[in-house]
């Protein structure tokens, strides 16, 4: 019996309907289509995944499924390495193209890529990539992606035909046969306690966002607590592909001149391309997953301490704005990007820790995206020999960004009676106080775990003494050649020296 010819979309880090490439060109082919995802157990057990990861994806999936159930079809899911599930259907199915998004991940899902490629082409099956957002894969040269980037920004979503389907059923016994044991219940389950997964809440988010949470974007970004309404908390929906960089970018800039607070949306805007920016460097030199981006930093030993982690991860360090932090993010996936590089410095600098003993981080951020994680983890730790080397006081940020204990209070019920003009370093309240406002420092709260100040002398002569080494200078010209727009440094370079 010949087999039947089919097109297959493979989702992955692409859940939307609206401007999906590879879903828009399968639907202009005259052959049936049919629409895949895997949970890949590889993927699932890998050091950086987390069950609300995968929870966010299969509730992406299910809104998509509830759409397609109006036109009596599924995106068929399967619990399967994506490998066995397409040896599968090769078996019954004459598959002529596979259509996707090039997909910017770790290392295990790159491996597995490589190898689905070799096997496409063992069963002459075509497949065909597609960018996604502004990153753009085998990128000879940094030159002119910006423009690269701005042109992609603008171009015309691929919006979708969504009466013009031919779509190919899979039979139920064959699907039975394929799609593996049910998820466990702790992914199909809803927590309240993060922000639900699905392009409806993508448009949700950025729709409230710019008609009227923006304004106070630039002036609320670096508070714990005013961040959680301020920022766009797009960053789940973008990691995951509920909507697009583009469709972003462009309503931004349909209400941009309307807007009362053009500044904010500026800033906004700004990060939008600072996103796809690191994504692009981490794609450019993905062994910065695994190794330091400037190789010279690999004589810098740091003597691992599990009591330091392990206080760090469970938010008892002692020093209330890091454990607050840390224990947020436990519970809600989210820390805004300021909180984010303080409890990275004082892992890395405070503690002396090495960055590779992060992974703990990308499993707590919802928002995990490999490509900004990595490279951000190495500019946050100075060992890029590049970046300004930013050391953070955690108790100037407390002050600073939380003032009145609102976040600290919230995460650290042991504190919760002290008055915020002593909570931010409790370690030096009296005897009397303590027992006054309830909290015996050392017993209800710990002392904390390092001297703040010690550690952060130690770290910076520590660091800053490897930044005038020869090598870490070689290598810091190597990276900027590599990773930054050479042409628009040089201009730089020559407009200091005209302006002098």
């Amino acid at each position: 019996m010949d087999k039947i010819d089919i097109n297959i979309v493979w989702f992955k880090r692409d859940l939307r309907f609206t401007d999906h490439e590879p879903l828009y060109t399968a639907q202009q082919q005259e052959i049936p289509l049919l629409l895949i995802y895997c949970f890949e157990p590889s993927l699932i057990a890998y050091d950086d995944s987390d069950v609300r990861h995968w929870r966010f994806v299969y509730e992406s999936l299910q809104e998509m499924q509830e759409k397609l159930k109006k036109i009596n079809t599924q995106i068929y899911i399967f619990h399967n390495e994506a490998q066995i599930v397409f040896t599968k259907l090769a078996e019954r199915f004459n598959i002529k193209t596979v259509f996707s998004h090039q997909e910017i991940g770790n290392k295990i899902s790159f491996e597995r890529d490589i190898a689905i490629s070799k096997f496409f082409k063992e069963k002459n099956i075509n497949w065909k990539e597609y960018q996604t957002n502004g990153v753009i894969r085998r990128l000879k040269s940094r030159n002119n992606w910006d423009e690269r980037w701005q042109q992609k920004m603008t171009e015309f979503p691929k919006l979708v035909n969504e009466e013009n389907w031919d779509f190919c059923k899979l039979e139920e016994t064959i699907y039975n046969s394929i799609k593996g044991e049910n998820l466990p219940n702790e992914i199909t389950t809803r927590n309240k306690n993060f922000q639900q997964g699905g392009e409806y809440w993508a448009w949700r988010y950025m729709e409230s966002f710019i008609k009227e949470r923006y304004v106070n974007y630039s002036k609320h970004i670096s508070k714990p607590s005013l961040s959680r309404k301020g920022c766009s908390r797009l960053s789940p929906y973008l990691a995951y592909g509920n909507i697009s960089m583009r469709m972003v970018y462009q309503y931004t800039m349909q209400h941009y001149e309307k807007s009362t607070n053009k500044r904010a949306l500026s800033n906004f805007i700004s990060r939008l391309h600072w996103h796809c920016h690191f994504i692009q460097k981490f794609e450019d030199e993905c062994r910065m997953e695994f190794e330091n981006v400037n190789r010279a930093y690999d004589n810098l030993i740091k003597p691992k301490n599990k009591t330091y982690i392990k206080a760090w991860q469970e938010g008892k360090t002692g020093v209330p704005l890091i454990d607050a932090c840390m224990r947020c993010l436990i519970q809600t996936g989210y820390i805004n990007f300021r909180m984010r590089a303080m409890v990275v410095s004082f892992f890395v600098f405070n503690l002396w820790q090495d960055w590779r003993e992060l992974h703990f981080l990308a499993r707590q951020f919802l928002d995990y995206e490999p490509g900004i994680h990595y490279p951000q983890l190495q500019m946050q730790s100075g060992v890029t020999g590049i970046n300004t080397i930013r050391i953070y006081n955690p108790i100037k940020n407390s002050e600073d960004h939380d003032t009145e204990a609102v976040f600290i209070k919230q995460w650290i019920p042991e504190l919760v009676k002290i008055p915020a003009h002593l909570i931010h370093d409790p370690w030096k309240l009296s005897l009397m106080d303590q027992q006054l406002y309830e909290c015996e420092i050392g017993k209800d709260y710990p002392y904390p775990i390092v001297d703040i100040e010690e550690t952060r002398k130690y770290a910076s002569e520590k660091v800053w003494q490897y930044r005038k080494n020869d090598d870490v200078k070689t290598e810091g010209q190597r990276i900027l050649n590599k990773h930054v727009n050479s042409e628009r440094a040089r201009m730089k370079k020559a407009n200091k020296k005209t302006t002098k």
